[in-house]
């Protein structure tokens, strides 16, 4: 019996341990990225102006270049004044955009869309990293969308293929993450995503697949299929005219200086 507490007292003190080392980590790698109160901020800013889709309230979640979760938040005045799904969906968004960029070419998760369908390139790219329905869906609903959302602190994983998820960059070009935006139309989501990111001042984007040199959502399929190999669906609404007046992505500061 004595053998067995000292187990017990050696495991508790591991589990004590390891909920600070976990918790120290998450802060750690999300000390570069905006907080919930200015992703929310941000992410009602831009909910306010006209994007062209439905004018929903959205969900949205702020990842690490790790895929850590750092901040989810919410636009409407209560978890349940935005479509629910849209939850895990933004943070889906978020990880896509974050795992499938890099420090000399953005891919927004519009730009993926042509590219995963049936007999194109990307083809089963969205099956590829599943969502972590652990991460997803524990905790408190009490604590969806706000500072203790369950989701922070870890890894959610999934990709997704329609708009609404962009890469994070700081100003002098360096990627430090993933933001996604869910609960319009997705054409909308991806205005709703350019315009706080935009807001948060980390959209100086070194690259992209748009004919605008970065990833802004592209409009050219024509018969079902992309001139490019990386357009996006119209919704039906506005949203193509929107996108094409969003404000342009910064310039490197380094460039600037030149």
């Amino acid at each position: 019996m004595a053998f067995q507490n000292r187990i017990f007292s050696v495991c508790a003190a591991a589990v004590i341990a390891c909920g600070v080392s976990s918790e120290a980590h998450a802060d750690d790698t999300c000390s570069a990225l905006p907080s919930f109160e200015a992703l929310k901020n941000a992410l009602v800013s831009a909910r306010k102006e006209g994007n062209g889709g439905l004018n929903l309230d959205m969900w949205g979640t702020i990842v690490d270049r790790s895929g850590t979760v750092c901040a989810v938040a919410y636009t409407g005045s209560a978890a349940d004044s935005q479509w629910p799904g849209s939850r895990v969906i933004s943070a889906q968004k978020a990880n896509t955009a974050n795992a499938f960029s890099l420090a000399g070419l953005a891919l927004s998760t519009a730009n993926l869309y042509s590219a995963t369908q049936p007999g194109a390139s990307l083809f089963g790219l969205q099956e590829s990293n599943p969502v972590d329905t652990d991460v997803a869906y524990s905790g408190s609903a009490d604590e969806f969308g706000t500072s203790d959302d369950p989701m922070v602190g870890e890894r959610i994983g999934g990709v997704n293929v329609f708009g609404g998820g962009l890469a994070l960059y700081s100003a002098d070009g360096k990627i430090l993450g993933g933001l996604g935006v869910s609960g319009d139309t997705s054409c909308a989501d991806h205005n709703i995503a350019w315009r706080t990111r935009n807001i948060l001042k980390l959209d100086t984007v070194p690259s992209g697949v748009a004919p605008t040199k970065n990833d802004q959502i592209i409009f050219d399929i024509d018969s079902g299929k992309s001139a490019g190999g990386f357009g996006h669906p119209k919704c039906g609404g506005t949203e193509d005219a929107i996108a094409a007046k969003l404000a342009p992505t910064a310039v490197k500061e380094a460039a600037k200086k030149e």
